[in-house]
């Protein structure tokens, strides 16, 4: 070879991160950014039971009208690239049973979920040959789980170190593996940082996303206050913090009235609640009105007849007959058997307020 020749230099190899997608704009955004870098992008998504927002809108005319998509699929479809869905239904019970840094205003465990879900990523990541990891993390976003001193602590506990990179707030924090190696350029990343949505709007814009997910936190229950309430309820009844992915479901459809503590009814709103409740009557027993119009009522716990009667004026009180002298209900047991039985309604001022969950 020849002084002058040029001696063919090695091709770069290209870079390939993992990102978080809750299905929320941040992570969307976040994937976005890192991905314009020529970064090789693939998502991943983590079933835990509590994100069924798609099934209650489903299930609720009010809904009807609302996006009954998975928003994580739409947001790997946006951006062209493979979605891994993980199921960690089971594991995460722990996480939500006790959590390491507590719970945030409700039953959100959100600093022990974000650390379980890095350390999760990480270990696909390196079963996968992926170099890095992404989340749509913003400081000062989140008042439990996105607080500048709370960055180090997922990175910490989850391993992944600096290995996580959070591209919208990336030049508020230390640089991270992959903008210390050259792989992203820090100057493309973002200083995003408290509560205001607009700079993620703008971006948005920018790439050109439409009809994105609101709020931006996805759609964990746990977050909720009325759901948070009435999973305390389950967990004092029972005597212990247990669930199984029926009692997520069905916390989050109908009324739920405990007038005693050993029982409580769950009384469906319309139609589309009566017509999922129905497929558990084999598992509970249920109430409904013969004589009027009225919702089908499911009763969790223990009582007796006399427990029953109360439950059963309790529904005449919600059905089409809540003006008459009479109302005609049916009670069917799990094993099928069943009988009728005449109530007068429960007044309004005699269901007391504190029985409502």
């Amino acid at each position: 070879m020849r002084m002058t020749d040029t001696i063919p230099s090695k091709p770069t190899k290209q870079r390939k991160a993992v990102a978080l997608i809750s299905g929320g704009l941040d992570s969307l955004l976040a994937a976005k950014v890192v991905q314009e870098q020529g970064i090789h992008v693939e998502g991943i998504n983590f079933y835990t039971g509590f994100c069924v927002e798609g099934h209650t809108h489903a299930i609720r005319k009010k809904d009807k009208e609302k996006q009954k998509r998975n928003n994580a699929l739409w947001s790997a479809e946006q951006l062209g690239i493979k979605l891994h869905i993980l199921d960690i239904s089971e594991e995460y019970k722990d996480i939500v049973y006790n959590p390491k840094h507590g719970y945030g205003a409700n039953l959100n465990p959100c600093l022990d979920c974000k650390i379980y879900m890095v350390n999760q990523a990480q270990d696909w990541a390196d079963e996968n040959g992926f170099d890095f990891i992404i989340t749509g993390e913003v400081i000062g976003q989140r008042p439990k789980s996105q607080r500048k001193e709370t960055m180090p602590i997922i990175a910490r506990e989850s391993g992944a170190e600096d290995r996580l990179l959070r591209p919208l707030c990336a030049k508020n924090l230390i640089p991270s593996l992959p903008e210390r190696e050259g792989w992203v350029n820090r100057e493309e990343l973002y200083d995003f940082s408290g509560r205001s949505r607009k700079p993620q709007f703008e971006l948005a814009e920018k790439f050109g996303f439409e009809d994105y997910a609101q709020p931006a936190g996805g759609c964990c229950f746990l977050t909720d206050a009325n759901y948070s309430k009435k999973l305390a309820d389950l967990w004092a009844a029972r005597g212990e913090k247990r669930y199984e992915l029926d009692d997520i479901m069905l916390l989050k459809v109908g009324r739920h009235i405990r007038p005693k503590p050993n029982f409580k009814l769950i009384v469906s709103r319309e139609e589309g609640e009566n017509n999922f409740l129905r497929g558990y009557k084999k598992e509970f027993t249920s109430i409904h009105t013969v004589s009027h119009g009225g919702p089908l009522t499911l009763l969790e716990g223990t009582f007796d007849k006399e427990d029953i009667k109360l439950a059963a004026q309790i529904v005449a009180r919600y059905s089409g007959g809540k003006n008459a002298e009479k109302v005609t209900v049916e009670v069917e047991n799990y094993n099928q058997t069943s009988y009728v039985m005449d109530v007068t309604p429960m007044q309004p001022h005699e269901v007391k307020e504190d029985w409502h969950i």
